[in-house]
């Protein structure tokens, strides 16, 4: 995904009330971005980190910047999470994906069970079944390893048990991790966060769920899902 307008530098003043960030832009002005990111952003949100912003243009919004990028030891993150599901469905169409880029038809917030999953793939060439598709921001990452989730989450261990059952039911299922940073060897679910979401995961691997991880490109430009990554169950 390429920005459609150039995304402005600054320095991280402080992040606070989980979705607002103050920076300072590279002419000493104090602006207050939107950060679309619920996690806890571990590492990510340190005063005096260099960051970007990109300009919404819209007039109805109270803060009109958003936060986009995060630069952490010469790598940049993308910190906005709300970007994974097009990220993923950029990469399915283009074939990057390759697990499931042969579908014919991608249904988006799909309502299933007691959830909306992220996508419903139909209509494989190779007759393979439906396909449910499951996607979530990985931004947490040390030493090479990114992990998931940087908080408790109750939603994706659910989610994670609608992919089961779709399963169990004759479906498809897959869970992709987004990895939203280019500086990291693997994946891994985040045990010490939240030992139920890590429990869930194996189980449902071995209930026939697949698990899928890509890490994407990430520049001042744009963000592009990758290459894949390996998903690590120490």
């Amino acid at each position: 995904m390429r920005y459609s307008t150039k995304l402005m530098e600054g320095v991280l003043i402080r992040r606070y009330k989980r979705f607002l960030a103050d920076v300072r832009l590279k002419d000493g002005s104090i602006v207050t971005a939107h950060t679309a990111n619920t996690g806890a952003m571990t590492g990510l949100a340190e005063p005096g980190l260099r960051v970007w912003l990109r300009d919404s243009g819209s007039d109805s919004r109270k803060f009109p910047l958003s936060w986009e990028l995060v630069e952490i030891s010469g790598s940049l993150v993308s910190v906005n999470t709300s970007m994974a599901n097009a990220l993923v469905r950029e990469g399915i169409e283009a074939g990057v994906v390759t697990e499931i880029s042969e579908y014919e038809s991608i249904r988006s917030e799909v309502r299933y069970g007691h959830s909306r999953l992220d996508f419903l793939l139909e209509g494989n060439r190779h007759h393979e079944r439906p396909c449910y598709v499951e996607v979530k921001s990985v931004t947490l990452a040390a030493n090479g390893v990114a992990r998931f989730p940087d908080a408790v989450s109750v939603r994706g261990t659910r989610h994670l048990e609608e992919l089961a059952n779709a399963v169990k039911e004759g479906f498809r299922a897959v869970a992709i991790f987004c990895v939203q940073r280019n500086d990291v060897n693997e994946v891994r679910p985040a045990d010490d966060i939240d030992p139920t979401f890590g429990k869930r995961l194996r189980e449902v691997l071995g209930a026939g769920v697949e698990v899928l991880a890509y890490s994407a490109a990430v520049s001042p430009d744009s963000v592009v899902l990758e290459r894949p990554l390996p998903l690590a169950l120490p």
